[in-house]
């Protein structure tokens, strides 16, 4: 078992960028893939991003492929997520995630048990 905490959401204009942290506890964090999703109002929780717990492989739904970048550090228990040229589109709570699941599954939320509370991220257009 892990504990995830999101930080770094905010609002913010088209165009510009963010950066998601997520911060772990835990001694499991340096085993367990993760990942960051995002639930838009009256939308389901999708996909963002993953990385294996190596930082060897890292995973993006296709919507954000070129314009998100996820990273970790598991000497600080720190996973983050680069996010740029930010859209309207891009508004909703982003969550982090952390598991021991496949990577053939890794982009299904259902199969994390560790999340963060989220963090609300804003885009004005």
């Amino acid at each position: 078992q892990v504990h995830l905490v999101e930080s770094g959401g905010g609002s913010v204009q088209a165009g510009d960028s963010l950066r998601l942290s997520c911060a772990a506890s835990g001694r499991a964090f340096g085993s367990y893939h993760v990942a960051w999703f995002r639930q838009a109002p009256g939308k389901e929780r999708e996909f963002v991003a993953a990385i294996s717990w190596d930082g060897e492989r890292k995973y993006y739904g296709d919507s954000w492929k070129g314009r998100f970048t996820i990273s970790r550090d598991n000497a600080k228990n720190t996973f983050d997520l680069q996010m740029n040229t930010l859209q309207a589109q891009d508004t909703a709570v982003y969550y982090c995630a952390a598991d021991s699941v496949s990577r053939l599954v890794l982009r299904m939320s259902r199969n994390y048990k560790n999340w963060g509370q989220g963090t609300q991220v804003t885009v004005s257009s």
